[in-house]
Parts: C-alpha cells; sequence; structure tokens
C-alpha cells in the first residue's frame, strides 16, 4: 500500500506529518525491549514457579497494546491530547485515592489496585497526563495574564505529588518533580519561586529519609564507604565489570538468576553482562535520540501549551531512563522505577505509550504562526 499526498485521510495526513525518524526509533525501542525480555525473563519466572516464557507472553501482550496506543494517541489533534489528559488525569487521580483505600499493600505501600483481575499501578498512567496539562497551565501563564495558568499548575501537582506521597512512592515523586520544576524553568517564571519550591522539595526529601524505613535504608546503603555486593545495587554493578565491553553473551549472564527484579528494576544489568557496555551505550543512544527529537521539535513550536507539553513528556520520558540507568550504574540510589518499553511491567509499558503517543501527537508538522504576531514571551526559547 502507497500513501499519497494528495490522499486527504486521517492515516495519510498522519504519515506525512508525524516524525518519522522518531517513530522508528520508538519502535526499535520496542523490539529491543521485547528479545531483552526472553533473555532476561525465563529464569525470573521459572524461579517464580510460573512457566518459562510467562514474563515474555506478558510483555509481547503489553508491547502490542502500547503499538495500538501510541498509534491512536499519535493520531490525535492538540486539543483533543489536552481534553484526553484532563480525563485520564481525573481517572487516575480517583484510581490513586481508590489504591489508598483498597489498594494491595506490597513492601509497606500501596501502590497498586486489582481490576478484574489485573494489577494496575494509577500512577504510572497518571504520569504523561499529568504533565500535558502541566504544560498546558505553564503556557497560558505566559500568554494570558487574565488566566491562572501557575495556580493550575500547581494545583495539579500537589494533587499528584500529595497522592503519591501517601502511598508512599518517593520515586515517582522525585520524577514528576523533577519535570515539572523544569517546565516551572523554561516557562520563565520567577527564579524564586523555583528556589521556594526547591527548598520544600529538599526538606520533603529529609522528612521522607528520618520517616519511611526503606528509604533511609537506600540511601544509606547508596553512601556506604562499602558497596554491598550481595545487594542488588551491589550485583547490578558487578554485571557491568562481568560483561565488559563486549559481554558475556546472549543466555550467558547469571544475574538474571540472582536479582529477583532481573526483569525490571535492574534489566539494564542483565544487557550489560549479556551483550556488553557497548549495547548499554547504543541502547542509551536509542533512548537519547528519541528525546532529542522530540526537544527539537519543541524549539521550533510557537504554541506554548504545545511547546511545553512536547518538551515534558521528552523530559518524563528521559529521566526515568536516567534515573533507572543511574541505578543500575550505581550513580543513584534504588528507586524502583523501570527502563522504559525494556523493563517487563503492564501499568509501566501502557504509561509510556501514552506518553510516546502524546509526544507523537504533539510534535507533528503544522501550519506556523508567523513569528512577527508573536510576543517576545511567545517565541520558542
Amino acid at each position: 500500500m502507497t500513501l499519497s499526498r494528495e490522499d486527504r485521510s486521517l492515516l495519510t495526513e498522519w504519515w506525512f506529518t508525524v516524525d518519522r525518524l522518531q517513530l522508528s526509533a520508538i519502535a526499535a525501542l520496542m523490539v529491543t525491549g521485547l528479545i531483552i525480555s526472553l533473555a532476561a525473563s525465563p529464569s525470573v519466572a521459572i524461579k517464580k514457579e510460573l512457566p518459562a516464557f510467562y514474563f515474555v507472553q506478558r510483555h509481547t501482550l503489553y508491547a502490542v497494546v502500547g503499538a495500538v496506543l501510541i498509534l491512536f494517541f499519535s493520531l490525535l489533534a492538540p486539543a483533543a491530547i489536552r481534553r484526553a489528559a484532563l480525563l485520564i488525569y481525573t481517572i487516575s487521580s480517583a484510581a490513586l485515592i481508590a489504591v489508598l483505600i483498597w489498594g494491595a499493600e506490597i513492601n509497606g505501600a500501596q501502590r497498586w489496585i486489582f481490576i478484574l483481575g489485573i494489577s494496575v499501578q494509577p500512577s504510572e498512567i497518571a504520569k504523561p497526563a499529568f504533565v500535558v496539562l502541566a504544560g498546558w497551565a505553564f503556557g497560558e501563564a505566559q500568554k494570558r495574564k487574565d488566566m491562572p495558568g501557575l495556580p493550575i499548575a500547581i494545583g495539579l501537582y500537589l494533587i499528584l505529588a500529595g497522592l503519591l506521597i501517601m502511598q508512599p512512592d518517593v520515586g515517582q515523586t522525585v520524577l514528576v518533580s523533577a519535570v515539572w520544576g523544569t517546565l516551572f524553568l523554561l516557562a520563565g517564571l520567577p527564579l524564586i519561586w523555583f528556589c521556594s519550591f526547591l527548598g520544600i522539595g529538599t526538606a520533603g526529601a529529609f522528612a521522607a529519609y528520618w520517616n519511611l524505613p526503606y528509604v533511609q535504608r537506600r540511601i544509606d546503603q547508596y553512601f556506604a564507604p562499602i558497596l554491598d555486593k550481595r545487594s542488588q545495587p551491589g550485583q547490578a554493578r558487578e554485571s557491568f565489570i562481568d560483561g565488559g565491553f563486549f559481554g558475556r553473551g546472549p543466555g550467558e549472564g547469571t544475574i538474571k538468576t540472582t536479582l529477583p527484579d532481573a526483569h525490571t528494576d535492574f534489566i539494564f544489568a542483565v544487557i550489560a553482562e549479556e551483550y556488553g557496555v557497548l549495547a548499554c551505550l547504543a541502547l542509551l543512544g536509542l533512548f537519547a535520540f528519541i528525546v532529542y527529537r522530540a526537544l527539537g521539535r519543541a524549539v521550533l513550536e510557537d504554541d506554548l501549551g504545545i511547546r511545553y507539553g512536547i518538551a515534558g513528556l521528552a523530559l518524563l520520558f528521559g529521566y526515568q531512563t536516567l534515573i533507572n540507568m543511574g541505578v543500575n550504574v550505581g550513580l543513584l540510589p534504588a528507586k524502583g522505577m523501570t527502563l522504559p518499553m525494556i523493563s517487563a511491567g503492564g501499568s509501566s509499558t501502557i504509561g509510556i505509550s501514552i506518553t510516546l503517543g502524546m509526544m507523537l501527537a504533539l510534535s507533528r508538522r503544522r501550519p506556523r504562526v508567523s513569528s512577527t504576531r508573536l510576543s517576545q514571551s511567545q517565541r520558542p526559547y
């Protein structure tokens, strides 16, 4: 089947306006995730007394669902993306409240709720919707003085961060706070306010350290003079040494048989051991290319709400990637965060797919407004 520019169908218009290089990189990332799942998941499944390819089959199923979601959201117009984000944010916030009441408690935290027998983590679904709405609010704060854009952005953040802290989920709170704070800076809002928010966040981090035992344990482990090689971060770092530049070979790694989270939080360590540091760098380059393409489109976007939406979604995707990789190589304390589209996990895959679909939709080529009609504050940063 060939597509012609003379054809005005929705699919044809999408094909000629979407960033096809970025779309190809996302497809390559999804295929890579399936390949890595074949290497990392069977050992974990056998240890849990499940069929060997249980997690592989789940990963494949969610990858297919994720591909459909990426296509669906990338077909939408920016106004439709904002409406979808508002709907998703509202439903996800209600689900986060339900988690606090009826959610399953695992390792002292309530982050999951069972819907029709399926475990769902609403925070993963809420993140892309929150970023789109916050970006729109920051844009409105600059464009219209009669619009309470900044109070709306602050309110959106306080609701989501508050619900995450109550679970508690410090890792996701840090992630959404980092994205929101970066958007605040990009919007050119008063620096003194940002410093105030940073001070509040620092105080919150100290409070989490003194009141949450698992946070204190991870921080103490991170700052210990000698890293415990029996711990998950210790084993993960050793995998990079064992793998070297070229790895031990597909299926030859041993870390996946000892790490309980080898198929999720520490899958990057499995890649390092079996495929080597060069493969890790190539994967990092693929992630960086997706973020780079999105930020490049954001810079050229005239509409502030769309610009900050693209940038925020790219930062959400990039920051989560850096946090996961940073934990695996020992640069950051353990956070319990997945590697986008590579780690196993249904809610994570769905959330990242929505993120990428919305990012592709907002970054599609559209007729540009002449720069002479834009005020100084509205021009691309």
